[in-house]
């Protein structure tokens, strides 16, 4: 898998040198509505528009993604927010600028049988990766139910939402944390949610867009470009319904039109803010989760993680205004 990014990167940068725009190597770790901004950004050619030299990456794991970041072979990565400061406080020179989504956005799905999260005592639970979004989700869901998630359920890391999806319904395991567009296909298919993480309102930075402490001082204005693209692909996914369930179509390969337009009412209709504001509380409860692993977020803030220069800048240019007068 390193050696295909690789590959993909190298001839990234010299079609990027070649039509003389700035390259801007974008990068995402899941298949979720939670990117809309940044794939109607690229559809709409908001990127381009600002001479930016957009290439869209998905790299399949946030803790892949986030030493792909830290190697400095991407510009931007949107990941949660743990594997982040987990990675600067581990002395990677990275800052958020920003957050796509400010809380959790999953659902724990089983048989539609188990009437309680306590029948799930001694069961398999398919997250992502171990810390990953889905895994602090489920850990969280687990305490606030009063489950030891070390002790009392199988904590199982498969890899990707396809992957957990077949698991559950191979029976491989007995609940999935899943989100959507998947989350709607289970239910499509019989599963039941059996509680809703994101109805629990637990602020966290899912997925927060991170750069590298290099761009910041030798392309600040790179960053202010992206930014200003990236307010105008969630403006025109908000205002565009036809336009924004086609981009997720192509990014999402779902071509159900139902779950497509459920999957955009989710993402667009209460998750993803017009501008990606940061929640210090959700980076505060994120920071608590790392410290229960890495004893340095103990007495980490959560500001020293945040550059909130370039959305500032959006804010104090007027463009927010300018695209919202009308609501």
């Amino acid at each position: 898998m390193k050696q295909l990014v690789s590959a993909f990167l190298f001839i990234v940068f010299y079609v990027s040198v070649a039509f003389g725009a700035d390259r801007m190597r974008i990068a995402y770790s899941s298949i979720s509505g939670a990117y809309i901004g940044i794939w109607a950004a690229r559809e709409a050619g908001f990127f381009a528009k600002e001479n930016l030299d957009d290439q869209i990456i998905f790299i399949p794991s946030a803790t892949q993604l986030s030493q792909v970041i830290v190697a400095g072979d991407v510009d931007i990565a949107s990941l949660g927010g743990g594997p982040i400061m987990a990675a600067a406080i581990s002395g990677a020179g990275m800052k958020i600028i920003g957050n796509n989504v400010n809380k959790m956005i999953f659902s724990i799905h089983t048989k539609p049988d188990v009437k309680s999260i306590q029948e799930l005592r001694g069961k398999r639970i398919g997250v992502t990766r171990f810390g990953s979004s889905s895994d602090v989700s489920a850990r969280y869901a687990l305490r606030k139910h009063n489950l030891d998630p070390q002790k009392d359920v199988i904590l199982l890391q498969l890899g990707s939402m396809t992957s957990i999806f077949g698991a559950l319904k191979s029976g491989a395991i007995e609940a999935a944390l899943v989100s959507p567009p998947t989350q709607f296909l289970s239910e499509s298919l019989g599963f039941k949610e059996l509680v809703s993480v994101t109805d629990m309102d637990y602020a966290y930075p899912n997925p927060a867009m991170a750069v590298p402490g290099s761009l910041i001082r030798n392309k600040p204005d790179s960053i202010d470009r992206f930014m200003r693209a990236y307010v105008r692909g969630v403006h025109r996914a908000r205002t565009a319904r036809e336009f924004a369930i086609k981009t997720l179509a192509k990014y999402t390969t779902v071509t159900d039109p139902v779950l497509l337009g459920k999957t955009y009412d989710f993402y667009v209709g209460k998750v993803v803010d017009p501008a990606p504001y940061v929640n210090m509380t959700g980076l505060q409860n994120a920071l608590d989760d790392l410290a229960r692993s890495v004893p340095a977020a103990k007495t980490a803030k959560p500001e020293q993680f945040v550059d909130m220069r370039f959305l500032e800048r959006v804010e104090t240019s007027g463009l927010l205004k300018e695209l919202y007068k009308n609501p």
